[in-house]
């Protein structure tokens, strides 16, 4: 189960009410009860206060199970938590920070137009340990015009030396209709180096797993026993409920979408009126969407799991796989395809050969 926030918190309570309502309305919706995972993401769900939050759980535990074994996440930036707050989420049963470091350097983080500084997001990382949090991922941004090869390098040290189970990392990149686009655009800062790019996403595969992580899926690291379990069922096409502004949701055979708009979704939960739209998916569209989230973690591809779409599908992924098979892009072992090393730095140009395409 995954939520959406909003970083205002002008229409706050509104929202809170919203997701509540949202509950109650979709609590049939997935087919088992017992939740594996909750993720408090999208916006900034640490600003929510302990009253919040905890109006949220109550309406959960109306309808949803979960147990100690359960994956409980808060998304965060550095400056939303103090100690205060870091306990005050131990309390309500938040076992898990996913916490947006970003980089370990000023410079970057002014570059990014971050709130926070390098100094906060070390405080906020030793603080939450201190409390007693041991799951915690945090997020690094490779190929940043501002950070140097030997930077990067520090800044994964810096998250080792942390001791940090989870790191994810990203490429940045430069979106349409947003300031860091207006800025490259206007020629105010330097756009992106690809090249610059690859070599770090390299140091990164190198260095954290010669110190024991896993390269579960092409942008998280974890080490065994610290996978995301949220993450993990998304890759591995588990059903799930989002909730909330933008929120998607999947049970197997549709997909579903909320109102992206914050004010339009409140209102449609206070007039009853429909927040949602959904659409069934074809066989071609689940055949891709695995090929999509499948290649790009450890598990792979199953030759056995492709043969359930159909035959023409399986035929045709036979047909195209073996070009990445012969270039080294990717490993069979059995039924099962990987990617190689190599193959890593081109997941999604090798996913999209192997897309069904309708005519």
């Amino acid at each position: 189960m995954q939520f959406h926030f909003s970083t205002s918190l002008r229409l706050k309570d509104d929202m809170i009410s919203a997701i509540c309502f949202e509950i109650e309305k979709r609590k049939d919706y997935l087919h088992d009860t017992h939740l594996q995972s909750i993720y408090f993401g999208g916006g900034t769900p640490s600003l929510l206060n302990e009253g919040d939050l905890h109006k949220i759980f109550e309406k959960l535990s109306h309808h949803f199970t979960w147990d100690q074994k359960s994956e409980i996440t808060l998304e965060s930036n550095p400056d939303d938590l103090d100690v205060n707050k870091l306990a005050m989420l131990q309390r309500l049963g938040i076992n898990r920070l996913s916490i947006g470091v970003q980089s370990f350097f000023d410079e970057d983080l002014v570059w990014m137009n971050r709130a926070h500084n390098a100094d906060e997001a070390q405080h906020c990382i030793k603080a939450a340990q201190d409390v007693g949090f041991s799951n915690i991922t945090i997020d690094l941004i490779y190929g940043c015009p501002s950070t140097t090869n030997e930077m990067w390098e520090q800044n994964i040290n810096h998250a080792l030396s942390m001791q940090i189970p989870h790191i994810s990392s990203y490429c940045l990149t430069v979106e349409e209709k947003t300031a860091l686009h207006h800025q490259v655009k206007t020629g105010k800062i330097s756009q992106p180096d690809a090249e610059m790019a690859s070599e770090q996403f390299s140091i990164l595969m190198d260095r954290l797993q010669s110190a024991g992580f896993d390269h579960y899926e092409i942008s998280n690291f974890g080490k065994p026993g610290h996978h995301a379990i949220h993450n993990t069922n998304y890759w591995k096409g588990a059903h799930y409920l989002g909730l909330g502004p933008a929120a998607h949701s999947f049970d197997g055979s549709s997909r579903s979408w909320n109102i992206a708009n914050n004010k339009k979704y409140i209102d449609a939960c206070q007039n009853g009126t429909e927040f949602m739209e959904s659409e069934t998916l074809s066989d071609a569209t689940r055949y891709n969407e695995y090929i999509m989230t499948g290649l790009r973690t450890m598990w792979g591809i199953d030759y056995r799991t492709i043969k359930v779409f159909g035959d023409k599908y399986y035929d045709y992924f036979c047909e195209m796989i073996a070009k990445a098979i012969q270039d080294d892009l990717v490993f069979q072992a059995g039924d099962n395809i990987t990617l190689t090393q190599a193959g890593k730095f081109f997941a999604d140009r090798i996913a999209m050969t192997l897309f069904w395409v309708e005519d």
